[in-house]
């Protein structure tokens, strides 16, 4: 971080102590204001965004504690340091639990007084980083595919991202779902927090609730401290509920409370902690039904259901798998540091003609282990499982020699395939294909298929 850039606020009634503080400071390199009380801090926090706080803890008319507090909301990127004398050590310590982060006991010692700077500072520039990088992600497209049902999924996105609304995604493992969600998330005014992605299948309920609503000291046996959950975590952010269809209908009781209260009690708690978050739900069941046979609440169900975006399977958008290869390619690529860019002809036609069961998930770890075992500049069919080349080689009768086919002949042999099928049902045919009917009839007549 550029020093001559970074703006410190201390706010300290206590002359002697608020210039040695300045004087350590300035002599890093930094640009610092030195106030003596809370009513000048505030003014100036509310018209200035500095780069780190330092407030004496103890002081008259505004405290410490009320700076943390109005800090935390004009100024959420800005870090708060607590200044205490030994005996507020554990009021300090209390700060920190409320967002401070971290204390400076006086007497000062000097390279205390550097190493909590410097490493506030940079928990600042980290996530300063990290939301620019979620920002740039939200520009970008992460939704791959030029089929007509992508189109129409990148649509919802960008048409209910800006609301609060919760959305429930629909699809079979490896669609996507939780990529869905992070777009959401990311062209959403809520960005900038938390984005909390939770699978309901992998805990068991009394797990479930400890990790959601968190605990209180001595809940149970083994809770030695307070412990918030993911719903305190996100606050102001997006919860993902992933195979929400698998949890415990007792939970669903509980979590529909907190979407209808917007409030929560921790495991133990008698006191009630208020949350602002918006839901996105992802399952593969079919939850209407799931809530008509009585195994998921209806009034959860409609409450996570207000848009469904469905996602279909790699299989039915064929046309997308040459994107999505390239894409994952690129990806894959330069994460191990490879100039690999091109896919062989024949490897292509083999991607396409696998029926791809594990979906986009399996065809980027497919494109991971070809990237892998490639040692020349190009992906070429010996580089990808073998269960892939002999599944093409027999769907379409692919020679398994030097002679490669042509583009033309693969594609009368896959409309022939698509066509045997659905027992000649041309308009089906078309919709799998993603052609209109006239297109179809016209490659019909054109490779004498009649």
């Amino acid at each position: 971080m550029n020093q001559t850039q970074t703006h410190i606020l201390i706010i300290e009634d206590e002359e002697i102590a608020r210039k040695n503080l300045e004087h350590i400071l300035v002599k890093q390199g930094y640009k610092v204001t030195a106030v003596e009380n809370g009513i000048k801090g505030l003014k100036l926090i509310t018209a200035t965004d500095f780069d780190l706080v330092i407030t004496d803890y103890k002081m008259t008319a505004v405290d410490g504690m009320q700076v943390l507090e109005k800090s935390r909301e004009l100024r959420p990127y800005t870090e708060v340091i607590m200044i205490t004398g030994y005996a507020s050590v554990d009021n300090a310590v209390a700060a920190m639990r409320e967002g401070a982060y971290q204390y400076i006991a006086k007497p000062y010692k000097i390279d205390e007084v550097r190493k909590i700077v410097q490493e506030a500072l940079l928990k600042r520039s980290l996530r300063l980083e990290n939301t620019a990088l979620k920002e740039s992600m939200g520009q970008m497209p992460v939704i791959i595919g030029s089929s007509r049902s992508m189109m129409e999924v990148a649509a919802v996105i960008d048409q209910v991202a800006k609301t609060d609304i919760s959305i429930l995604i629909h699809g079979e493992s490896g669609t996507g779902k939780e990529l869905v969600a992070k777009a959401i998330h990311n062209k959403s005014r809520r960005h900038g927090h938390e984005m909390v992605a939770f699978n309901c299948a992998s805990f068991s309920e009394d797990l479930m609730a400890n990790e959601l609503f968190g605990h209180e000291k001595e809940a149970y046996t083994g809770a030695g401290k307070v412990k918030k959950g993911l719903f305190e975590y996100a606050d102001k952010g997006t919860v993902f509920f992933d195979e929400v269809g698998d949890m415990p209908m007792s939970m669903q009781t509980k979590i529909l409370r907190v979407i209808q209260e917007r409030e929560l009690l921790r495991v133990g708690g008698t006191q009630k902690i208020s949350v602002n978050l918006r839901f996105i739900s992802a399952t593969h069941r079919d939850l209407k039904l799931e809530a008509e046979m009585g195994r998921f609440r209806q009034d959860l169900f409609y409450r996570l259901n207000v848009v469904t975006i469905h996602l279909p399977p790699l299989a039915d958008r064929h046309g997308d798998i040459p994107l999505l290869a390239h894409y994952f390619l690129g990806k894959k690529s330069r994460e191990m540091g490879k100039d690999i860019f091109e896919i062989d002809r024949t490897a292509m036609e083999y991607l396409a003609a696998y029926r791809w069961p594990g979906n986009v998930r399996e065809l980027e770890n497919v494109i991971e282990r070809a990237v892998a075992m490639e040692n020349t500049e190009v992906i070429h069919p010996e580089s990808l499982p073998g269960h892939i080349c002999q599944m093409a080689i027999e769907r379409f009768h692919i020679p398994d020699t030097d002679k490669i086919p042509t583009m033309k002949e693969q594609e009368k042999k896959y409309i022939q395939w698509v066509l045997e099928k659905t027992n000649w049902n041309k308009t089906r045919a078309a919709e799998i294909m993603e052609i209109d009917r006239v297109s179809l009839w016209r490659k019909i007549k054109s490779f004498k298929l009649e």
